[in-house]
């Protein structure tokens, strides 16, 4: 009895680790799908910190982090930074926005000076897809 219950725990202590390691396969991104910036537009200056950001999706559907739909991903903005890899999930800081809740408009601010600003379009765990639904990178300016 108590070599089973020995090896019970350790099955217990062991398996949400083995979780934890599962590797995440990439949802493959549809042919012509295509991730943009509304607004702003490249080169723009915006007056003030505060702005609206404007995104768009063509060829696939917005869901909420969490949701599992078909052919569909919530937004990120990668400010000032390149794509992150797609094997791990999209980091969430003041340079990866999230945008979870299925959001395509946004009011986000920057501190002045130039910056850039690109879109990815990450799963219901915040995975890129694969290959990576990327934006144009844009530029822009914040003025005071």
């Amino acid at each position: 009895m108590r070599i089973a219950m020995i090896a019970a725990l350790a099955v217990l202590l062991t398996a949400p680790a083995a979780w934890a390691q599962e590797a995440h396969t990439p949802h493959p991104a549809p042919a012509g799908a295509k991730l943009y910036i509304i607004w702003p537009r490249d080169s723009q200056v915006v007056k003030g910190g505060k702005l609206w950001l404007r995104m768009g999706l063509k060829g696939m559907g917005v869901a909420p982090a969490g949701v599992v739909w078909p052919n569909a991903g919530h937004h990120h903005v990668l400010v000032d930074v390149p794509p992150p890899p797609i094997d791990e999930p999209i980091p969430n800081d003041r340079n990866h926005l999230h945008f979870g809740k299925g959001q395509t408009e946004a009011r986000i601010e920057l501190p002045p000076g130039k910056h850039t600003l690109q879109l990815m379009l990450g799963d219901e765990k915040h995975f890129p897809f694969d290959p990576p639904l990327l934006s144009n990178k844009i530029t822009i300016t914040v003025t005071e």
